[in-house]
C-alpha cells in the first residue's frame, strides 16, 4: 500500500528560532546542542540532527482531535529546519534503527489500531498493516522508548 510520511511545518516554530534562552523559557522551550553520543530527531526534516546542530525542545500538540486521545508532548526541531520533509513510499531516517510505536486513528481521532515495531522489524510492512485497516484514517509514529511524536503517516 502506498503511503506518505510527513514532517511538521516549520512555521509554528520559526518565531522561536534564534531567541535567547530566557525568551525561549518564556515560551516553555529550551535550546539543545546535538551531541555525538545521542539522537536528536527533528520533526520537520525527519532526520537526526548532526553533532553541533542547534535544536529547540518544545511542547507540541500532535493529536489535536476533539477526543480523549488529544495529546501533546516534547519534540525536537532543528533551528536550521526550514522545509517540511514529505516521503512517499520511503521511510525517513527518524523511523529507522529505533523502536517505533505506530498508532492508528479513525476520522474522529479515536485510537483503533496500534503496533510496536522493533528496530529489526520491517516498519514499512507494519505501516501497510495499519493502513490496511478500514477503520484507520491516519497513523502517528512515536518513539517507543521516550513516547515522543515522530511523524504522521497517511495513505498516498
Amino acid at each position: 500500500m502506498s503511503f506518505t510520511v510527513s514532517g511538521l511545518s516549520p512555521a509554528p516554530f520559526q518565531s522561536l528560532f534564534g531567541l535567547s534562552d530566557k525568551a525561549l523559557a518564556e515560551h516553555g522551550a529550551v535550546r539543545r546542542i546535538a551531541q555525538a553520543d545521542g539522537r536528536y530527531p527533528c520533526r520537520v526534516s525527519l532526520e537526526d540532527a548532526a553533532p553541533g546542530d542547534r535544536l529547540l525542545l518544545v511542547n507540541y500538540q500532535h493529536q489535536d482531535a476533539a477526543s480523549p486521545y488529544r495529546s501533546n508532548y516534547a519534540i525536537y526541531v532543528r533551528e536550521a529546519a526550514l522545509e517540511t520533509r514529505v516521503c512517499t513510499d520511503e521511510i525517513p531516517p527518524v523511523l529507522l534503527g529505533r523502536p517505533i510505536a505506530l498508532r492508528g486513528f479513525d476520522s474522529d481521532g479515536m485510537l483503533v489500531w496500534a503496533e510496536l515495531v522493533s528496530p529489526d522489524q520491517d516498519i514499512e510492512a507494519a505501516i501497510g498493516r495499519g493502513l490496511a485497516q478500514t477503520a484507520v484514517d491516519y497513523l502517528h509514529a512515536h518513539n517507543a522508548a521516550h513516547g515522543c511524536y515522530a511523524a504522521r503517516i497517511d495513505r498516498a
